[in-house]
Order: structure tokens, then sequence, then C-alpha cells
């Protein structure tokens, strides 16, 4: 059993080698064209050094966590830290749950969305409602992103057939 760390600032690249009970040497072995050194690696682990988007993918692969690539985009990179939401992976239930909830009240207030935006203008009487409009839709963008990551993650550890649901 590799030794772990005891670092109260870990980060995900570490967390999910260590939950998969790997050493960074080895971890280093399983990346496809062994394009991350085992010393490259404990240095992306620790942010002494930030990873490329290939060595991402290669560790996303490798682990067969693709939450790693969101992780890396929302706390790495400059852009994704700015415009993406980190999304956490969830069980397909709450998944499902969420989504539910957000077409729900999307279905409650489509008209209110109709009357808001049918003159191209919002406003002030407005701006509450779309406010509280968007918000829901920023909700359900959310699900759906939860629900890729889940059938990404699920495809990975081989617990779903991606060309099937790809049709």
């Amino acid at each position: 059993m590799p030794k772990v760390s005891s670092r109260p600032d870990k980060t995900m690249y570490m967390l999910v080698r260590e939950e998969l009970g790997l050493t960074r040497e080895k971890a280093s072995e399983l990346i496809t064209g062994q394009i991350i050194s085992a010393d490259r690696l404990e240095k992306i682990e620790n942010r002494r050094l930030t990873a490329r988007p290939d060595e991402i993918l290669a560790l996303a692969e490798a682990y067969k966590a693709p939450a790693i690539i969101n992780y890396y985009c929302t706390h790495d990179c400059e852009i994704g830290g700015a415009y993406i939401q980190e999304i956490k992976p969830k069980q397909l239930s709450q998944i499902a749950i969420e989504t539910l909830n957000s077409l729900n009240k999307l279905s409650q207030v489509k008209e209110r969305l109709l009357e808001i935006v049918e003159d191209g203008v919002i406003s002030e009487d407005e701006y509450e409602d779309f406010c509280e409009i968007k918000d829901n839709l920023d909700k359900m963008a959310r699900a759906v992103e939860s629900l890729q990551l889940w059938v990404n993650e699920s495809a990975a550890k081989g617990n779903l057939d991606i060309t099937a649901v790809s049709r």
C-alpha cells in the first residue's frame, strides 16, 4: 500500500490517485505514453507546477476519472476558472431529482418568461422574475452537466456503453 499524504489541502489529482491505491511511480506507468514522470506528478499534485491539458486528459483516462478534467478547468485554467462551474460527481438518482425539479419549475413559469422577453426588453418590474427564471435555468444546466459527468464516469469505469447512450 502506498504512503498516503497527510496534507490538508490535497488536490483532486492526489485524492484520486490515493483512492486508487497507486504510488506516483505506478500512476506514471499507467499514463498513456508515460508523458508524466513520477516527479512531475508530485509537483502537479502539490501545485508547484501546473499540468498541461494533454497531461490532464491522460490522467483522467489512466485513473478512469473524467471529473479530473472539470477540476482542472475550474481550478487550474484561467479561462475555465472564470467561465466554468465546478461539477461534483453525484448519484444518478440525485441528478434525476434535480432535473425534474427544475423542469417542474420551468413549466410553471414559461408563460411569464414569454411575457418578459416578448418585447426584447427586460423592464424594472420584470427584472426580479427574469432573474429567478435565469437562476432556475442555471440549475438545470448544472444538472445536465452532472448527468454528462455521470455518463462519462460510468463509461470510463466500464459500467455503461457510451456508444449506446450516444445514439
